[in-house]
């Protein structure tokens, strides 16, 4: 049932991206969370297989509709100097749902027969709360332009950056890209496969292949059975799985606070080296235990495994889990933005999906030397995020051709487009 939920999120991911420009980030958000509201009150009342599979599909279908408006619509609605914060709340408040999830299943695992349906019904408070929060917002500047809107999109900037911000220039801005978008309208995907955006194209399918390839989403969803690998009790595990969500939400947290100032590349490197560090720690471990040909995993060395576990999250939490969601959102022109979210959200559901499916297979059949491939990932976009990613820190959104245009590598590909444009035009 989890393959359904993780596919029908990723299904259809062209139409959405054209709904949220054509309805707008509002109204996305909106479907997506009637969508997930009402797979949940399937799921618990589910009284049969074929219950549960409608429900999971409804989810699926609510998860990819929210996952690709919502850090669209946080990026474009906060100020430019504070947009990591902004959009990176996003992650923060999925590591919340995780770990309260978390909890409520340390709890419901000791309900007998009806301990699964609190666990899947109360999956309607944060779809009720998206609901709601939805009906309580405005669509943002950017998307009401594009629909032709613009006295409701000037209305909307003054009033989210307060009513004596002079907003003229932010404005006008906005308008310039919209007008843009509108001139070269010949399909945003069509557009963003072109050698004019090869670059967001890069970037954007090389973030969301890189994160899969950490290693942390299947060690956040199997750290229990990891827990369990390594000696500890099924309570114990649960528990220590609690922990885990736990020290993400902080790293989350504090990665808010400081995004903004240190900047994202920065963060990149920092999770990517710590990550990288406590793999291959972990590796050396259990490599040692195996040598010794030991049953179960002696006491201080199955700690020590967790305590390199909850310090790769922290890493991770820090850095990959809110950046893989900023930088997505922010790197993209008005035309594309939709369209390359969506991808890049699409793909991470893909590869996330094909992991959960072979990881157990792999553990078993490469033991530690799982834990060796995924840092073989990490030294590799390590060093991408070195050469490839330009920071984007405090860059407005409508200004962010700047940053590909004064980048080393990059700046070729902008200078042939332009050099090929003014051909056209003296054409």
């Amino acid at each position: 049932m989890d393959c359904v939920r993780w596919i029908l999120g990723t299904q259809h991911f062209w139409k959405r991206s054209h709904m949220t420009r054509m309805v707008g980030r509002q109204g996305i958000m909106l479907i997506g969370g009637a969508l997930f509201l009402a797979g949940s009150i399937v799921n618990a009342a589910a009284v049969s297989i074929a219950m549960l599979i409608i429900g999971r599909m409804l989810l699926g279908f609510g998860l990819g509709f929210t996952s690709q408006a919502a850090p669209v619509y946080l990026s474009e609605s906060a100020p430019a100097r504070w947009r990591g914060a902004f959009t990176s709340a996003y992650n923060a408040f999925i590591v919340i749902g995780i770990l309260f999830a978390t909890v409520t299943n340390y709890y419901t695992d000791r309900i007998p027969v009806w301990g699964w349906r609190v666990s899947l019904g109360l999956a309607a408070i944060p779809s009720v709360v998206i609901v709601a929060g939805a009906f309580f917002v405005s669509d943002t500047p950017s998307s009401l332009v594009l629909r032709g809107y613009p006295h409701r999109a000037r209305a909307t900037l003054q009033h989210i950056r307060g009513p004596h911000a002079d907003v003229d220039a932010e404005f006008k801005d906005i308008v310039l890209a919209a007008d843009q978008a509108h001139k070269n309208d010949k399909g945003a995907f069509k557009r963003l496969f072109s050698k004019q955006y090869r670059q967001y194209l890069v970037i954007g399918v090389a973030i969301p292949v890189f994160y899969g390839f950490t290693g942390m989403v299947v060690i956040a969803m199997f750290s229990p059975l990891l827990f369990r690998t390594v000696g500890f009790s099924s309570q114990n595990a649960i528990l220590g799985s609690v922990i885990n969500s736990a020290i993400n939400l902080v790293a989350t947290l504090l990665s808010s606070f400081v995004m903004d100032r240190i900047g994202r590349k920065f963060l990149f490197i920092f999770g990517g080296l710590g990550m990288m560090i406590c793999e291959v720690a972990i590796s050396w471990i259990m490599a040692d235990h195996l040598g010794k040909q030991e049953g179960i995993m002696p006491g201080n060395y199955a700690t020590s495994v967790l305590v390199l576990i909850w310090m790769c999250t922290f890493s991770f939490g820090l850095s990959w889990a809110p950046l893989r969601y900023v930088v997505p959102s922010e790197i993209y022109t008005v035309e594309v933005r939709s369209a390359g979210q969506a991808m890049s959200i699409s793909i991470t559901f893909c590869i996330s999906f094909l992991e959960l499916q072979v990881f157990i297979a792999l553990l078993c059949a490469m033991k530690y030397f799982v834990f060796l491939l995924f840092v073989i990932f990490l030294l590799a976009m390590t060093i991408f995020v070195v050469m490839f990613l330009p920071e984007t820190k405090g860059v407005p959104l409508e200004s962010m051709g700047s940053v590909w245009a004064q980048h080393w590598f990059w700046r070729r590909f902008t200078m042939n487009v332009k050099q090929e444009s003014q051909t056209l035009l003296v054409k």
